[in-house]
């Protein structure tokens, strides 16, 4: 592992790693296997077609000739970037080797329905399995020849300051709008956690690099995890199609503007072609950063929103994600579906259900909802005895001071309000903290009347649509698709979350209001069914149509679109470190040369000559 945190990054930008050693006091000789130092890993074979370097400004013209070539998606390869890849691998039995498979859980797997047929899709992300150093060679051939997939293996060490530090202490803090404080060093910011986020994208970036074919592939990247590895791809190939997509909220500028690296990763952000957002929110404190901290200014064209950054228009993607349907109705045709929905509908047989699904962590507002509910137990007495909570807490693996008060308050009010109001036969709050099965998970949410989501800051969360495709069912499968009464279902949903916006028949609160939570929750079960129904009918007519594959569709055809210029325009790129950027200029720029402006100089009659010394014009005429 690397022994020392890297300070120079700017040799680091530039992908100098000779500062960098391994632990081990061995010295090993020419053959990369001396001790204390990693097996030298096998290369890939490269697909690398043209060369990466960069024409600067004051190299000859032919270097940055613009091309003819025109882009064409059919055909292509997809290279989609994310901190882990969609597959699950785990040692066999026997200990010798590892098996894998897709993840199918994972969004990068499902985002392949919207492409084309004959689009390639190769996947570089790290795995969640720890493989030694030793098997790391074999893995990677297996899972690229399997799977399509290249592994980026980070040492642990690094994986440690680069995703439970910089990750988890900072950026997922702040995006979630909590001031990027670090507990470890007295509220201070870690630059070595900095450091070590930067190392681990530029490793993500060899590994992109080695299989990377720039003149035909696309480059998808996504999530905050990998915000500087736009810089590390544009400063090898000045018209590589680089997109971007963001899976978090992003802050506004008042709070990202704390951030002390936050030039700099705004900057590698605009080394992309498009930007993707799910919520409208999110983009504008996007450009609102843009604007306020690095004077860029957007404009809006025929519906596009477009960052003019140096002569490249960097567009702005706003498009929530969506479930899968095919894999969801799968899902609800299971053999042991209806049995199990049966077995629920008997156990709340006479309650009314209210459910929430969360992940455990201190953004759900996991307490909140249960507040709320205990509120409205109080205002509307005709609900007790009723009305049921079953809240589904997923166990993340968290850990922390914060995560510890909130489980603990969680599990306080679900004893407080048990005690007060519950009865022989009747449970108030039904707490799970265990994941369920996605088949349990359907079940829930095939018999809940009503889903309740009160998170005071989250990305998308795709429950909601989850619920109401259940609550739709499949038709001539029993349960809730019975061809026979229409289909209600109700949402209370948190203003504060990115699939708020799309639910419009949903009752929005604000989670930290619990008696306006508390009596959303009560008009939520207490509607007419005909109400239920036209609401439920809105929500399904958008989340069976706007589908994961309607979201990649739409993000791949505006891709293409931002980058249908590349080889139309003349680029250099000029900077270092972060501040690196393309300059791209139109075909027919010609730079000035020396001779072009001594004659023009010659044969002038009226001559101004304009003189800049320490920020003071001074005109000669």
């Amino acid at each position: 592992m690397f022994s020392r945190s890297y300070t120079n990054l700017v040799d680091l930008a530039n992908g100098n790693l000779s500062v960098l050693d391994y632990g081990g006091g061995g010295g090993g000789g020419d053959g990369g296997g001396g001790a204390g130092r990693p097996p030298r890993a096998r290369r890939m074979q490269r697909t690398l077609t043209t060369p990466g370097t960069l024409a600067e400004l004051d190299e000859d013209r032919a270097g940055s000739v613009a091309s003819d070539v025109q882009s064409s998606l059919a055909g292509d390869r997809l290279i989609v970037v994310a901190n882990t890849l969609p597959v699950r691998g785990e040692r066999r039995p026997d200990g010798r080797g590892w098996t894998f498979c897709w993840d199918e859980d994972s969004l990068l797997v499902h985002l392949r329905d919207g492409l084309p047929d004959d689009m390639e899709v190769l996947y570089v992300g790290s795995l969640r399995a720890d493989v030694p150093p030793a098997e790391q060679d074999d893995v990677a051939q297996a899972l690229l020849e399997r799977f399509r997939c290249v592994p980026a293996f980070l040492p642990k060490d690094l994986l440690d300051r680069f995703y439970h530090g910089f990750c988890k202490q900072t950026l997922w803090p702040l995006f979630h709008y909590r001031l990027p404080l670090s507990p470890d060093h007295g509220g201070r910011f870690d630059r070595s956690q900095w450091e070590a986020y930067v190392l681990a994208n530029k490793l993500f970036s060899q590994r992109v690099i080695e299989v990377l074919n720039p003149d035909d592939d696309y480059v998808w990247i996504h999530d905050y995890h990998l915000l500087a590895l736009p810089s590390f791809l544009r400063r090898r190939f000045n018209r590589l199609r680089i997109g971007f997509f963001l899976h978090s909220p992003f802050p506004s500028s008042e709070l990202y503007r704390s951030l002390p690296v936050r030039d700099e990763i705004l900057k590698s952000l605009l080394n992309c072609d498009l930007i993707g957002f799910h919520t409208f929110d999110y983009a504008r404190h996007f450009l609102s950063c843009c604007s306020r901290m690095l004077g860029i200014e957007y404009q809006s064209k025929r519906g596009y929103i477009g960052l003019d950054y140096f002569g490249r228009t960097v567009g702005i993607k706003i498009m929530p994600v969506g479930i899968n349907m095919v894999q969801l109705q799968s899902l609800l045709q299971q053999p042991d579906q209806e049995a199990r929905v049966a077995e629920l509908r008997k156990q709340f047989h006479g309650k009314t259900l209210l459910l929430g699904v969360d992940d455990m962590d201190v953004f759900k507002g996991i307490d909140l909802k249960i507040l709320a509910f205990e509120q409205m137990l109080k205002a509307h007495p005709k609900w007790q005895g009723r009305a049921v909570l079953m809240q589904i807490a997923n166990p993340k693996g968290g850990t922390g001071k914060d995560l510890e008060e909130v489980q603990a308050d969680i599990d306080e009010s679900c004893r407080r309000i048990n005690n007060q109001f519950g009865r022989p036969g009747y449970t108030p709050v039904i707490l799970e903290n265990r994941i369920l099965s996605s088949v349990e998970r359907m079940a829930y949410y095939t018999i809940a009347e009503c889903v309740v989501v009160t998170a005071f800051r989250d990305g998308m969360n795709l429950t909601p649509y989850e619920y109401i495709v259940c609550r739709q069912g499949i038709p001539g499968l029993g349960g809730s698709g019975d061809d026979g009464p229409k289909k209600k279902s109700m949402l209370v949903v948190s203003e504060f979350i990115g699939c708020s916006p799309s639910l419009s028949g949903a009752i929005r609160v604000n989670p930290w209001n619990v008696d306006a939570t508390a009596e959303a929750m009560n008009e939520s079960i207490a509607l007419s069914d005909s109400e239920k129904q036209l609401r439920h009918e809105k929500h399904y007519r958008y989340v069976s149509s706007h589908d994961v594959a309607y979201w990649s569709k739409s993000y791949i055809h505006d891709f293409e679109r931002s980058c249908r210029d590349h080889f139309r325009r003349r680029c250099w790129g000029v900077g270092i470190g972060f501040g690196f950027r393309v300059v791209a200029l139109d075909r027919n720029f010609q730079k000035l040369t020396v001779d072009s402006i001594v004659a023009d100089y010659k044969k002038s009659k009226s001559r101004v000559v304009l003189l800049d010394y320490d920020g003071t014009l001074w005109v000669i005429m």
